[in-house]
């Protein structure tokens, strides 16, 4: 009689860490995303030094800001492409590269050629855009799904943290260095994104060497196919439309009537600063506790959270104390990440693998560019109806469009 053999037990691979800060890959990752936003936030400010010091225009920053966002937008695309097309950590590589190569052009142009500095903006925006979809799907490759959330909650802290830390620490840079030698430094924090990074293994498939390798579609069709894949979740494109009317309408709107109402109604710069400065601590607040909690409903918690935007506009309406104005920035910072951090990470979770840097890119694409047209658009509104009917039109909308987001089916839980 013939005995069936018993079963074969396959070796238990290690169990990830407790806590994702205790993985090197994923420690490296955060040093290179880290290294990116602190290059991204800090061109704008070094710039911004180089009109006080009289080496650029105030039109000439102006065309050289609008260069770096155009080259963002165009390449945002094409980075979510060719990170699906090819290996996630040569995109990050060669992108961050081309951001790299940008500083010391700017720094060559700097006084000299606003052509060139126009340029090499377009040239660090093309390599910032090209990179942040990578980024998120590099993310999910390197870390594991039941780690995700407090990774992605750890990226946004450091992002948080520069823009925190980033003014002071560039004032005293100023004070030894000139404009172009932080514009290097800018460089020398690109190299670290393009290097650092290591290859991500956690959701990659290996692929059978024996198999012909599949005809590519173009690159037209490619990017259709990452918005068909976003089409298939609904919670996506209601959380996509909610996000865009908060920053298009709540953020441009705070961003243009905080200055006026900080001279106007309270005479005084100091709630200007402290309120971005509450918004980037809240913000800090929300991204710490969001790697912990875990809500049953998490596509309504976190449109709760980002409908809190709306407290900030409505603090300016409002003949209030000035400390209301800077808790209400307080109360947004911490809403908006409580809803930034489940929204990467179910949007890692649900999107198929193969298309996830595409679905990505459309998120950074349409939410950054949608940002300056509210910006475009809000001065003369607020110079035609008045700071009160925009600020509470404003208001509304980051309250009720993501209220609408919220009752989509799918929407409850970010999930199919």
């Amino acid at each position: 009689m013939p005995t069936t053999p018993p079963p074969t037990v396959a070796k238990s691979a290690a169990p990830p860490p407790r806590s994702v800060l205790r993985d090197p890959a994923f420690l490296r990752l955060w040093a290179g995303t880290t290294a990116s936003g602190l290059a991204t936030w800090a061109l704008p400010f070094v710039l911004g030094l180089a009109v006080l010091h009289r080496d650029l225009g105030a039109a000439g920053l102006g065309l050289v800001l609008a260069a770096r966002t155009a080259g963002f937008l165009a390449a945002v695309a094409v980075g979510g492409v060719l990170a699906d097309r090819h290996s996630r950590r040569a995109v990050v590589l060669w992108s961050a590269l081309a951001a790299a190569v940008a500083a010391p052009l700017l720094a060559a142009g700097l006084g000299r050629s606003l052509v060139l500095m126009t340029a090499a903006a377009a040239l660090a925006g093309a390599g910032q855009g090209a990179c942040r979809p990578a980024f998120q799907a590099l993310t999910a490759e390197t870390v594991a799904p039941g780690h995700r959330q407090q990774a992605n909650a750890a990226m946004t802290m450091a992002v948080r943290g520069s823009t925190l830390a980033g003014p002071a620490l560039t004032a005293l840079l100023a004070a030894f260095l000139d404009v172009s030698t932080l514009l290097l430094g800018i460089g020398l924090l690109w190299l670290v994104a393009a290097l650092v990074p290591g290859k991500g293994t956690a959701g990659a498939t290996a692929a059978d060497p024996a198999a012909a390798p599949a005809p590519r579609a173009g690159f037209r069709a490619e990017f259709l196919e990452g918005i068909r894949e976003a089409r298939r979740h609904p919670w996506f494109l209601a959380g996509l439309a909610a996000l865009v009317a908060v920053i298009a309408l709540g953020y441009s709107a705070t961003s243009v009537a905080l200055p006026l109402i900080t001279r106007d109604r309270y005479g005084t710069e100091w709630v200007l600063a402290a309120a971005m400065t509450a918004y980037t601590v809240g913000a800090l607040g929300g991204a710490l506790v969001i790697a912990r909690w875990r809500p049953r409903s998490q596509g309504w918690a976190a449109f709760a959270g980002l409908a809190a935007y709306g407290v900030a506009p409505l603090s300016l309406m409002l003949p209030v104390h000035p400390v209301m104005v800077v808790a209400a920035y307080a109360v947004a910072g911490i809403g908006i990440e409580l809803f930034n951090v489940p929204w990467f990470t179910a949007t890692q979770r649900e999107v198929a693998p193969e298309k996830l840097a595409r679905v990505s890119s459309l998120d950074f694409l349409v939410s950054y560019g949608l940002a300056p047209v509210g910006l475009a658009v809000i001065a003369p509104a607020i110079d035609a109806f008045g700071t009160t009917p925009v600020l509470a039109v404003c208001a509304a909308a980051c309250f009720l469009v993501p209220a609408a987001a919220a009752l989509v089916p799918t929407a409850r839980h970010f999930t199919r």
